[in-house]
């Protein structure tokens, strides 16, 4: 079985107590439904313009504060959750990417949750979750053609050996990592603050994992808790 380890930093406890997540490891198998996604991408949208997750508002509002506390922005660059879901308030939907990102963008919109996923093999060592020196190098899209920055020094980051892998927290992946569907290995971290519960962070989690099998039939994956406070039902 793939075995992915990532780290975090301590000091991220000091900007976001209670930071828990859930690494969700994948070998793929080949994609045998691609509806399930469509179906759990409309489903979710329904969701946040109907009966929304209760925990939703606090848990966004969290992750603005935590952005506010390494110098970002939040209404400029929220975390991803909250930026897929004034989208769908705003436009009603969420057009298809590709059947991974349309179920794992579902999960992120129905439970207010930032996801990311990531081709773990093309990853050069293990995912780490750490403050900047901003010197690193993120490799991005401007104009439509590759182009590298560096963070702000102090904002957060994942990283790997080569380079960050997303930048202010989980507000834009880089393009080296992309994930789609023809990717053999895949990582998914789903990333919760106290004000989520610890049980609906664990649905997520289950709810990205069935869609996953169902889509994938014989694919192995493997569920971890990461993060700090990790005694259940905090």
């Amino acid at each position: 079985m793939l075995s992915v380890v990532p780290s975090i930093d301590p000091a991220i406890a000091a900007l976001a107590p209670g930071f828990r997540a859930l690494s969700i490891t994948v070998e793929a198998a080949p994609i045998v439904d691609p509806g399930v996604a469509a179906a759990a991408l409309a489903r979710a949208c329904r969701a946040v313009s109907g009966e929304d997750a209760p925990w939703a508002e606090a848990h966004l509002a969290a992750w603005a504060e935590a952005f506010k506390s390494f110098g970002a922005k939040p209404k400029r660059t929220p975390c991803s959750a909250e930026a897929l879901r004034k989208r769908v308030l705003r436009d009603g939907d969420m057009p298809s990417i590709d059947p991974v990102v349309d179920l794992y963008n579902a999960v992120s919109i129905r439970y207010a949750v930032p996801v990311g996923g990531e081709n773990i093999a093309a990853y050069v060592g293990e995912p780490r979750l750490l403050i900047a020196e901003g010197t690193e190098l993120f490799d991005t899209v401007k104009e439509g053609e590759t182009a590298h920055e560096s963070p702000e020094p102090g904002e957060v980051i994942w990283r790997d050996d080569l380079g960050v892998t997303c930048r202010r927290w989980n507000w834009r992946q880089g393009v080296r990592t992309r994930l789609s569907a023809e990717a053999s290995r895949m990582w998914f971290i789903l990333e919760s603050l106290p004000a989520m519960p610890l049980d609906a962070l664990h649905a997520a989690g289950d709810e990205l994992i069935d869609g996953l099998r169902l889509m994938m039939p014989g694919a192995a994956i493997d569920k971890k808790l990461i993060g700090f406070d990790l005694a259940e039902g905090k």
